[in-house]
């Protein structure tokens, strides 16, 4: 086995017994490192003080990540305005933030023989967030509503 001491120096080829006994006058662990490899790496380590630092690298990374979430706006084809506006406002909020927003057009009743009246209203806010936000999934019926996903835009 070749084997790598505790400071990353190179001790050289020698038996498994040896390298044991290595570890143990050191009051350290004989972790193998690259079992494939010819003849098989072996290094004396504090195994334990290893794991631990993999776990605080592993926490440190995902606390810089950003998970994008999915936040859904409910419309209706007859909206007014006003309330189309407002609306505007919270998605981008949402953009802005990061995630994805995903507008839900529910059609009731006889609506459902004007979806383009849906269509336009979703086309309107999209146009209204081009700013912040773009297209990722086009408008598509299904069954009773209608639905669009905007991402935010990429600077």
């Amino acid at each position: 086995m070749r084997l790598v001491d505790s400071e990353g120096e190179q001790v050289g080829i020698v038996s498994i017994e040896e390298a044991r006994a290595a570890a143990a006058d050191r009051g350290l662990d004989l972790v193998e490192v690259a079992p494939n490899a010819r003849p098989p790496v072996v290094r004396i380590m504090d195994y334990g003080k290893f794991k631990y630092e993999q776990a605080r690298k592993a926490r440190e990374s995902k606390k810089k990540q950003h998970q994008v979430k999915v936040k859904e706006i409910k419309l209706r084809p007859k909206i007014e305005e006003h309330d189309l506006n407002f609306k505007a406002g919270h998605a981008r909020r949402f953009l802005g933030d990061g995630n994805k927003v995903k507008l839900t057009m529910r059609f009731r009743g006889r609506e459902m023989t004007h979806t383009e009246l849906g269509q336009a209203v979703l086309d309107k806010f999209a146009e209204s967030l081009s700013d912040v936000g773009q297209i990722e999934e086009k408008p598509k019926l299904e069954g009773r509503n209608m639905t669009m996903v905007l991402a935010p835009k990429r600077s």
